[in-house]
């Protein structure tokens, strides 16, 4: 179902058909949640008020879509889209088919709603009608063949009758204008029609924007089961999504466990592969006794991208989707911590090794044993000596301290001996092979440390020019004949110094108090010695 019958969180990835019926009936369903904001606010638009009309007129299709699920959260789904038929009712009724798109330009309104603005709008558009049918009922009440009515702007509405034909005009005709062969008059009845055309539009526009205040007051009656149906419609959306990622890209139900760990089988990137033509799939596996991996391999190898992979699958199964990979099985995760990429914060004077050092200090402050954490290279932005000794703390400190399950990627080789202290830090790589004078990366996920990191054939790759590739070649040899010469390298990490003891500091106040007999000063005294105690701190 939706998206696993047994987990009853999902639509049936093995049933197409119903998934489609879903994302089908969704498709022009707008955003519920926003505009019973928008009318909670009293700031929805009149195209917001009948978008919500046509959503809520398609929750009966989406019902029938939902007929034959049987899984519990489907069913709280189905049961909390049950159609609110009266705002629905007053939206139908009240609202234009293709509103304006503010109310102040008119035509907002529905006609037949309201007799007096269909009134107002007849006045505007039966105009010519009126004055001809006047015309011709003043004619046959006074024989006047030549009398019509007609409009300037100065005048108005008037009759205008001829000089020779001015003694048959009726009483109730008042005079307006003297021309010299004509006469203008107006009637009660013209007079009414005039003051009513005249005002009509302003009227109207005044009357709809009346109207739809009243709409809006009667719609947050209903806040409420807008709001479930918002909630309905959200969920539903994102099982469909998942649903239908799950169809396309042969996504699989990931599986849960009580102990801590994760053990992923043929894992996928869900962005990357689809950019590329063969992704390299790889297993992951982290344990109790398997609770750091130690990825190392050349630049472009694929560390990122598998680091990142497990992360997805990760978040994806706990948000209640299929995952990317042949089988995923997931213990309880309470956080996932990432330390990707290096950027700096120039708006915050922050260099980019600080931004990395208060990410890093982040992680080791708030990850536990439930948490995922992801280092990458820490510890690159700043002196080899100084980010190899970090990187190393940092690892032993996830280790030993928050015990998370935790992805370290890095290119410092001296890492990969942390195992011979902590089992359970396993190391790993990213396989490449050199094929002539070039540079193969296969991007499987061996056992194992690397054995180079191949930077200069990925500079290489990069365009770097070929004078400056050789003397790197060179200078490469010469360094690591150099290392040669001098003898086995220190290690590093074996023979470490006792960490020091934390000394309080002394303040100079401080040492001045402890000087201080307060049982032998005189009031005058202990005034003196305060006053030089603020000094001394001042200072």
């Amino acid at each position: 179902e939706l998206i696993g019958e047994a987990a009853a969180y999902g639509i049936d990835s093995r049933d197409g058909r119903r998934a489609a019926n879903v994302r089908g009936a969704l498709r022009g369903v707008a955003d519920v949640d926003r505009i019973t904001a928008r009318i909670a606010l009293r700031s929805a638009r009149p195209r917001d008020l009948s978008a919500l009309r046509d959503s809520l007129a398609r929750l009966p299709e989406l019902d029938s879509a939902l007929h034959a699920c049987e899984a519990a959260l489907l069913l709280e789904i189905r049961a909390a889209l049950d159609i609110a038929p009266e705002p629905l009712a007053l939206l139908r009724q009240a609202i234009a088919d293709e509103p304006a798109a503010m109310v102040r330009d008119g035509g907002v309104i529905a006609s037949g709603y309201d007799a007096e603005l269909d009134e107002l709008r007849a006045i505007q558009t039966n105009c010519g009608e009126f004055l001809l049918a006047l015309e011709t009922r003043e004619r046959e009440r006074t024989g006047i063949s030549g009398l019509k009515v007609e409009f300037n702007r100065v005048h108005g509405f008037y009759i205008e009758v001829s000089r020779t034909n001015a003694d048959k005009v009726p009483d109730d005709y008042r005079r307006r204008q003297t021309l010299k062969n004509a006469e203008r008059y107006i009637t009660p009845e013209l007079k009414a029609f005039e003051d009513k055309a005249l005002s009509a539009q302003e009227r109207a526009l005044a009357r709809e924007k009346l109207l739809y205040d009243t709409i809006l007051d009667a719609l947050a009656a209903h806040i409420s089961s807008l709001q479930r149906i918002a909630r309905a419609l959200a969920t539903l959306d994102a099982l469909a999504a998942f649903a239908d990622a799950a169809l396309r890209h042969a996504y699989v139900q990931p599986s849960f466990v009580d102990t801590p760990g994760l053990d992923i089988v043929g894992g996928r990137h869900p962005v990357v592969e689809r950019q590329v033509d063969d992704f390299i799939r790889n297993d992951a596996r982290l344990s109790p006794t398997r609770r750091m991996l130690m990825i190392t391999g050349p630049n472009m190898g694929g560390k990122s991208t598998f680091m990142r992979q497990v992360a997805l699958i990760s978040l994806l199964a706990h948000v209640g989707s299929f995952v990317p990979a042949q089988s995923a099985t997931l213990g309880p995760l309470d956080a996932i911590f990432t330390r990707i990429g290096a950027s700096d914060d120039l708006a915050s004077g922050r260099s980019t090794f600080m931004v990395e050092m208060t990410e890093a200090a982040a992680i080791l402050h708030g990850a536990t044993e439930h948490s995922l954490v992801l280092m990458d290279e820490i510890g690159r932005g700043t002196s080899t000596f100084d980010g190899l000794a970090l990187a190393f703390s940092i690892a032993r400190h996830l280790l030993e301290k928050n015990r998370s399950l935790s992805l370290f990627a890095t290119h410092y080789f001296e890492l990969t001996r942390l195992n011979l202290d902590y089992p359970e830090c396993a190391n790993v790589h990213l396989d490449a092979v050199e094929h002539g004078h070039r540079i193969v990366f296969l991007h499987a996920l061996e056992e194992g440390p690397a054995s180079q990191s191949y930077g200069i054939e990925v500079a290489a790759l990069a365009g770097i020019p070929a004078a400056v590739i050789r003397d790197a070649k060179r200078r490469l040899r010469m360094l690591e004949n150099q290392a040669v010469d001098s003898g086995p390298q220190a290690d590093l990490f074996t023979s470490l110094p006792e960490p020091e003891q934390d000394v309080p500091m002394s303040h100079p106040v401080l040492s001045e108090l402890a000087d201080i007999d307060p049982d032998a000063l005189s009031p005058r005294e202990a005034l003196e010695r305060l006053y030089a105690l603020k000094r001394l701190a001042a200072s």
